[in-house]
């Protein structure tokens, strides 16, 4: 199945992808991460959405309204666990600000996170606010996205190695699928079903209470309901790269299209492509947030990079590539 040009959730047109990251002296290493669907007011010009639970252990704030209007009012923000309110509160002041707003009086921010607390980040300093939200929003662009250790995967990590954001995209039936993926859970590294973990000897590694967000986005015709169907399949991709779906890993998908009000819908029957098309995007976003990142340290750890090469070597010796 081939990807969009960049390879990115930005090849669905029209989506903006924007970063904020922090990091200040030996603790702090944390970010935001923002998915614009448009350029415009989201407030007035919404666009159908969904969420899907694999495991709740989460604080994915303004999901409870996107589950029963089925849409999105605002830019999808990514950042850490106890950062969460804090950045809640900044988007709140960025939309209140559009010019047309003025008389706007609810707002339902959108934002979802995991917890770099655990290792590399001082998750308690709360260090990402409004100077940080404003940045990611007003920086944001349809262009190639930056991967790896950045914005939201600033302090992440995934079965033993630094992760962080990754993305990926499909070209289906006409339509383009895109996903990112903000990684951070353990689990038995797998890479096109090579036990690669195994093999590097790291068994899963990660924080044991960490979890993973991953944001779908197409501009095939398809409504709420759909929607929930297309995220519901970043379950699958998750699976393949090896997660252990622990008890403390908060794993949530959110989807929306960027066609807004179309004449006819996919119908249930012509799902299946666009399905495949999450699963194979959401498994390669993943990848994409290992294979993109560096060594970070802070607070007190090291966590390693993928040792790529060594990784081509496993994946060779298994006849999984050429």
């Amino acid at each position: 199945m081939p990807t969009g040009p960049l390879n990115a959730i930005t090849d669905v047109g029209g989506v903006r992808v924007g970063h904020a990251t922090v990091i200040r002296g030996a603790n702090v290493r944390t970010g935001v991460t923002a998915i614009l669907p448009h350029g415009g007011n989201l407030f007035h010009d919404k666009v159908p959405g969904a969420v899907f639970v694999g495991n709740a252990f989460g604080k994915l704030m303004g999901s409870t309204q996107v589950q029963e209007l089925g849409e999105i009012e605002t830019p999808i923000l990514l950042t850490s666990t106890l950062n969460v309110p804090r950045v809640a509160d900044a988007l709140i002041d960025f939309m209140l600000g559009l010019p047309g707003n003025e008389h706007v009086l609810s707002i339902n921010p959108l934002v979802a996170e995991t917890n770099d607390g655990y290792f590399l980040n001082d998750g308690r300093a709360r260090s990402v606010g409004h100077e940080e939200v404003f940045a990611a929003i007003d920086g944001a662009s349809t262009g190639t996205v930056a991967e790896g250790a950045v914005g939201a995967g600033t302090g992440t990590m995934a079965c033993g190695f630094k992760s962080g954001i990754g993305t990926s995209s499909r070209r289906v039936a006409g339509y383009t699928v895109g996903v990112l993926v903000q990684s951070n859970f353990p689990g038995h590294l797998t890479i096109a079903g090579v036990p690669v973990g195994q093999e590097l000897q790291r068994q899963a590694g990660g924080p044991p209470n960490g979890s993973i967000i991953m944001v779908v986005a197409t501009d095939a015709p398809v409504d709420a309901h759909l929607l929930r169907r297309m995220a519901a399949r970043t379950i699958w991709g998750l699976a393949r790269t090896g997660s252990t779906g622990s008890n403390g890993s908060g794993d949530y998908a959110i989807a929306f299209t960027t066609a807004r009000n179309p004449a006819r819908l996919v119908t249930n029957d012509g799902m299946s492509p666009l399905f495949e098309a999450v699963i194979d995007a959401t498994e390669e976003a993943i990848y994409n947030s290992l294979f993109k990142a560096v060594t970070v340290t802070g607070n007190g750890y090291t966590v390693p990079a993928l040792p790529i090469d060594r990784v081509r070597q496993i994946l060779l010796a298994h006849g999984a590539v050429r």
